[in-house]
């Protein structure tokens, strides 16, 4: 990565997984200052997602549309607009970091990002956010697809299960150990 060819994608720092909501991901808080780090760090190359619910269930198909169904509360027609926001400390950072909406875990769903980072000649992508066993699994899983080699930082990705976090985390260094690094900040910063 000395080639400067890497984005950090930072997935779904946002208030309603800070806050005491029905997604509330306590973990948040323990990476929190490690990933503000790293955008901070390379805040031009941060491009931060956000997990955008639709308005209602009925705007969502298949098995998206029962997902709502069983969290009409998450919805944005209940959910309060400053919960989509990135949490506070990050979105100072935009600019120059961006933002990607999406509506799915997988930020890669309708292509665009992916045709975005290939107009900018990325090759690697350096993860950080949440949740690991969720929108950061599907996030590496369709970038690893797209052919991009990729650095999860271990401390700077977060979760609110123990054991789906660590065992995403051992699935993603031992069976795809050819295109996905998993390492520590410290690590990867003095890498660089």
């Amino acid at each position: 990565m000395r080639d400067g060819t890497f984005v950090h994608l930072c997935i779904d720092m946002q208030e309603m997984f800070k806050q005491p909501t029905p997604w509330h991901v306590p973990w948040m808080a323990r990476v929190a200052d490690t990933v503000v780090e790293v955008a901070e760090r390379f805040g031009g190359r941060t491009i931060f997602t956000r997990f955008i619910p639709p308005r209602q269930p009925d705007n969502m198909w298949g098995m998206w549309r029962r997902y709502y169904e069983k969290w009409p509360m998450m919805t944005r027609e209940h959910l309060p607009p400053e919960l989509l926001d990135l949490v506070p400390e990050l979105r100072r950072l935009v600019p120059p970091a961006r933002v990607f909406d999406k509506a799915t875990y997988s930020p890669w769903f309708d292509g665009s990002l992916d045709r975005m980072l290939k107009g900018e000649r990325v090759t690697s992508l350096v993860i950080t956010g949440g949740e690991t066993d969720v929108c950061v699994l599907a996030a590496v899983l369709g970038a690893v697809d797209l052919g991009y080699h990729v650095v999860v930082l271990s401390d700077a990705v977060c979760s609110g299960a123990d054991d789906t976090h660590d065992a995403s985390l051992e699935v993603l260094s031992e069976r795809f150990s050819v295109q996905v690094e998993i390492c520590r900040t410290e690590a990867f910063l003095s890498s660089l």
